[in-house]
């Protein structure tokens, strides 16, 4: 075989990799997503990414908030590649609602990418609340449908 037939090989290779892993994370999330929703049937979940660019880390946030508005948990996932697993934050349960709008940067200054997910998170549990969009059970249930 040629070398530009080995490349091409190469790539496939990896491409396949590549879509393997994608879908083992896209997998774990919708495990943790269904989790989290069959456990806590009532209140708000929020959830926010950030699409990570060259240097930059992605990251992806999950907030759920008890009907009296104080969090009950929060899970980040962050990083570069598709091994990358949800970790829970228990120091910020028990935290208001408007403490965590007041200050997304609870993770510190250095990771921007997690700021932006619980910013988003918080903002679509803001969202529901006010009607703007329809709480997750409806719409889990709209999409079973």
């Amino acid at each position: 075989m040629a070398i530009w037939q080995w490349g091409l090989l190469l790539l496939a290779v990896v491409w396949a990799l590549q879509s393997y892993g994608v879908w083992l994370q896209m997998r774990h999330y919708s495990d943790v997503f269904k989790g989290i929703t069959q456990k806590y049937t009532d209140g708000f979940v929020g959830t926010g990414a950030f699409h990570g660019r060259f240097l930059k880390r992605g990251a992806i946030a999950i907030v759920v908030v008890a009907p009296d508005l104080s969090v009950r948990r929060v899970l980040t996932m962050s990083g570069r590649s598709v091994f990358a697993k949800f970790k829970r934050h228990e120091e910020f349960e028990g935290m208001t609602l408007d403490a965590l709008r007041a200050e997304p940067a609870i993770f510190g200054e250095d990771k921007p990418g997690l700021t932006a997910a619980i910013t988003q998170a918080v903002a679509q549990i803001d969202r529901t609340r006010a009607g703007d969009e329809p709480p997750l059970r409806e719409s889990l249930a709209a999409a079973k449908a």
